[in-house]
């Protein structure tokens, strides 16, 4: 048996914690205390993070309710994790073939603009750019981390304040990587409504999910292609190693269409397995 559980909490190795230092991180989870500064970003700002969960894992139940060995790697579910040392912005230069000495870099670029307020109605998380005698070269970039399903960590938050023993307590509920909804229902979209301007404009977007959350819509393509002439989204693809580090894993370029097919993967169950399940939630509507 295993659960999903914090694997990083406000920049930090949850199980390597003391128990002082879980209690003081669940002070500050929980609002009593101030947020600390986030690790990942260049310019070290507060956390914004409601919570401040960077990654969670799957852990092994041990003895007496306690956790036991680690099972993966961590899932990011904060996409400030995904800025720790520059890791994919220097990627992304890399690949592009931009000078990272005279790189320019901008966030939260306005994209769309409101109809009926006129203003800004979606942003491109992040723009990487050379600007030399007035030729602009830049290239977008995405940044998608995992929302989780299941109970809200509140609860964990607070029996983490008051737990006292030396290993964490086991998850006290099922949550688990929620990969559609970051996927099908969040990153598609942004895509759909992107790279089609961009295209036009003549520039690329570049995409940065972790290695957990590609391998949920089927990985690396068979003959990866790294072309850039060959599609329109680049996809960048890092991980959070067993040291917690982040490191570069996997890229290849795609078109839209391949992309939007990436994210929609799925299997339609058929009616047999679909009426067992239903079966198992029915009840009495006038209960």
């Amino acid at each position: 048996m295993s659960r999903y559980g914090i694997a990083e909490w406000f920049g930090e190795p949850f199980a390597e914690m003391s128990v002082a230092k879980r209690k003081q991180l669940a002070a500050m989870a929980l609002g009593e205390i101030e947020a600390p500064h986030c690790p990942f970003q260049r310019n070290h700002t507060q956390c914004r993070k409601k919570g401040g969960v960077c990654s969670i894992q799957r852990y092994a139940e041990g003895v007496r309710g306690r956790i036991g060995p680690r099972q993966g790697d961590p899932v990011i579910v904060c996409p400030e994790r995904f800025k720790a040392g520059d890791l994919v912005t220097r990627w992304l230069a890399d690949v592009v073939g931009l000078d990272k000495e005279t790189a320019l870099i901008a966030f939260e670029v306005p994209f769309m603009h409101s109809t009926v307020t006129d203003k800004p109605a979606g942003r491109i998380d992040l723009v990487l750019a050379n600007d030399d005698d007035g030729n602009l070269v830049w290239y977008g970039l995405e940044i998608q981390a995992v929302y989780f399903s299941g109970k809200g960590m509140t609860s964990e938050f607070e029996r983490l304040l008051a737990d006292s023993s030396v290993l964490p307590p086991y998850p006290n509920a099922i949550r688990r990587p929620d990969w559609r909804s970051s996927s099908a229902k969040r990153l598609m979209p942004q895509l759909q409504v992107k790279v089609p301007t961009l295209r036009r404009w003549g520039t690329k977007l570049a995409v940065s999910v972790d290695r957990q959350f590609f391998e949920s819509i089927g990985g690396p393509s068979p003959n990866p292609v790294q072309d850039l002439d060959e599609g329109e989204v680049i996809w960048l693809v890092p991980e959070v190693s067993s040291g917690y580090r982040l490191q570069r894993w996997h890229w290849e370029t795609l078109s839209l269409e391949d992309s939007t097919k990436k994210l929609l993967a799925a299997r339609t169950v058929n009616r047999t397995e679909f009426e067992k399940t239903l079966r198992s939630k029915l009840h009495w509507y006038l209960e």
